[in-house]
């Protein structure tokens, strides 16, 4: 049973000490821009951006999008202008600062154990920051970037941490694996309480002997408490369960950022690869992805609005890609469009308030609206499992 570990980076694997750290990097940042941008609009700037970045839920945008959306034009400035002034920051500034930092020793050890284990392992740290800081920060924690399945920044993500769609979002670029997972960090707020309301089991690490009242039930303990608690522990028992309304939602708002996030590392060509003459390519599952989207589920979701116990048809849609001959779509529009059905049926879905309205589902019988919301996210874990698959063939 392979296990897939989230690893949180500051203050976890790596003793950053975020109150000391983010101030000596926004003056090391300013002083860099100073040239350029006068430090006390940067930093107001800087700072509205982050703050852009938290609470952003839109999944057609990436952080870096939704962060320059806000930061240029308050500085007045565009991107192009002080491109070269960032890129040396981050090549040549930025690393001046890993004296904040001091690397966790037992953090190698107990990650060279998991890779011995066979986990899967990815780097789950806000991505608020660049990627170049990013991968600075691991290599000061003494990992090469390379390392990890994935390393989450903010040019290829679409959530902050405190959104349970985070947590979706890095297990669909993962390709949703079935099997045990454990999100492990040392914030409650971040780390925590957001991986729980997807449904993952989590670990907090810490220097508290004991968890606060009501955190009795979490992981709990010093990193190098980690690796005896999971050899101690049934992995089985860290199965998520993705049965509440915020797994629900935060899967169905993570499925179009993970194709989002394919389509910006895969080129076109891609999209049109079928990995066997019977299977479908991936411009042929989006396809499908919409089509059901907009007359499938949110049909679906309408028929609740009906008095009673709705029943709940469950249309054929495997036919549509000859029928419909999905092949010689275009992949940019078909994938533009799920994201606009997506969008409605998250509108639709703010609009239901009683989500244990009963109803009678054509194949599962008796249920209520949740089950068949959820399995509305159950179909996109599986087709981004088998998107995730056949990317991986090319």
């Amino acid at each position: 049973m392979t296990l897939t570990l989230l690893l949180d980076l500051d203050d976890t694997l790596l003793n950053t000490n975020i109150d000391s750290f983010i101030p000596a990097y926004f003056q090391a940042l300013s002083r860099e821009l100073a040239p350029h941008v006068a430090p006390d609009l940067m930093l107001r700037a800087l700072m509205a951006g982050t703050k852009r970045m938290m609470e952003n839920d839109d999944f057609s945008r990436t952080l870096e999008e939704v962060f320059n959306a806000v930061f240029y034009p308050q500085i007045d400035s565009q991107r192009e202008k002080i491109a070269d002034a960032i890129d040396n920051f981050y090549d040549h500034i930025f690393p001046t600062l890993s004296g904040v930092t001091t690397p966790k020793p037992e953090a190698k050890p107990f990650i060279d154990w998991a890779f011995s284990q066979g986990f899967r392992v990815a780097i789950a740290t806000d991505p608020l920051f660049p990627r170049k800081a990013t991968h600075h920060r691991l290599r000061w924690a003494g990992f090469e970037p390379e390392q990890f399945e994935i390393v989450s920044s903010f040019e290829h993500f679409h959530f902050t941490k405190t959104h349970p769609a985070y947590y979706a979002e890095i297990l669909g670029r993962m390709g949703w694996q079935e099997g045990p997972v454990l999100m492990v960090g040392n914030d409650l707020d971040r780390d925590i309480l957001p991986a729980k309301k997807l449904g993952l089991a989590t670990y907090h690490v810490g220097d508290e002997p004991t968890p606060p009242s009501g955190f009795e039930s979490l992981g709990w303990g010093k990193l190098s408490d980690l690796r005896p608690w999971l050899e101690s522990a049934d992995l089985s028992a860290l199965t998520p369960s993705f049965k509440s309304v915020d797994s629900v939602l935060g899967i169905l708002s993570a499925t179009p950022a993970v194709f989002n996030g394919f389509s910006r590392e895969f080129d076109r060509s891609a999209w049109s690869h079928k990995p066997a003459a019977d299977e479908w390519c991936l411009k042929e599952l989006i396809s499908h992805l919409r089509d059901t989207e907009r007359e499938v589920h949110q049909m679906q979701i309408e028929l609740f609005k009906e008095g009673g116990e709705p029943f709940i048809p469950r249309p054929d849609t495997s036919v549509w890609a000859n029928q419909r001959d999905y092949l010689h779509e275009d992949c940019a529009t078909a994938l533009k469009e799920f994201n606009e059905a997506r969008r409605n049926t998250l509108n639709m879905l703010k609009e239901t308030p009683d989500w244990s309205r009963k109803a009678r589902h054509a194949i599962f019988g008796p249920t209520n609206f949740l089950e068949v919301v959820g399995f509305i996210a159950e179909h996109d874990r599986l087709h981004i499992h088998q998107a995730w698959h056949t990317l991986k063939k090319l």
